[in-house]
């Protein structure tokens, strides 16, 4: 089981990750302030389901890796702290941004939308990539089974995304309406949760290249 110290931290940083603004985060604004708040439940459990399925895959390969093969981890590690850093960089780039306003959806039944997030999240590719870069950073090899820990802190992080989706479908109509009033504030929360993924990555590399 992961330590007390590391599911702290690992919490702490998955809030960070999950309250960034992104496409989900948009998605979910956008089907409730099109249908109300129980249409942005249903989006972020669907997004929930799609995370977890994602976390059963990413421990099943990386208990594997770990286990056959230790280098090959060390090297999942690196190119994980390496994909941190560039998903950071990419925060920056403000050109992407688009304002809470401006999805255009159409009325859905609730268990449509529950599908049809669900879909969203397991056809975005970043999500794998992001599970393989993020959960290995916070294994100890000393803690017990690698399988078990991965296990714990994917469900963890899937609940802390799901709570923090939860959040923004509750407030979704007055959030979007205030974001559409301070653009500036979307590209200033990119920017922070940018710092954080880079200084997380440059750690990351330190800290296991320190371990050679």
């Amino acid at each position: 089981m992961p330590s007390l110290d590391t599911l702290s931290a690992f919490i702490l940083f998955a809030t960070l990750i999950s309250l960034s603004p992104g496409p989900s985060n948009l998605y979910i604004m956008a089907r409730s302030v099109a249908q109300g708040p129980r249409a942005g439940y249903a989006a972020a459990g669907g997004m929930a389901v799609g995370s977890f399925i994602y976390v059963i895959l990413t421990v099943l390969g990386i208990s594997a890796i770990f286990k056959y093969s230790p280098g090959a981890y060390v090297g999942l590690k690196l190119l994980g702290a390496g994909y941190l850093v560039y998903l950071g960089y990419q925060y920056f780039d403000v050109s992407e941004y688009q304002s809470a306003d401006s999805p255009k959806v159409t009325k859905l039944g609730m268990s449509k939308i529950l599908r049809q997030s669900l879909v969203v999240e397991l056809t975005n590719p970043k999500t794998a990539l992001f599970f393989l870069a993020f959960l290995p950073q916070f294994i100890d090899e000393q803690a017990g089974n690698v399988a078990i820990q991965l296990l714990v802190l994917g469900a963890v992080y899937s609940l802390v995304a799901f709570l923090c989706d939860v959040s923004v479908a509750t407030a979704g109509s007055k959030l979007g309406t205030w974001l559409a009033r301070h653009p500036q504030s979307v590209i200033w929360q990119d920017r922070f949760a940018g710092v954080v993924l880079i200084g997380l990555g440059i750690y990351i590399c330190y800290e296991t290249v320190l371990a050679l």
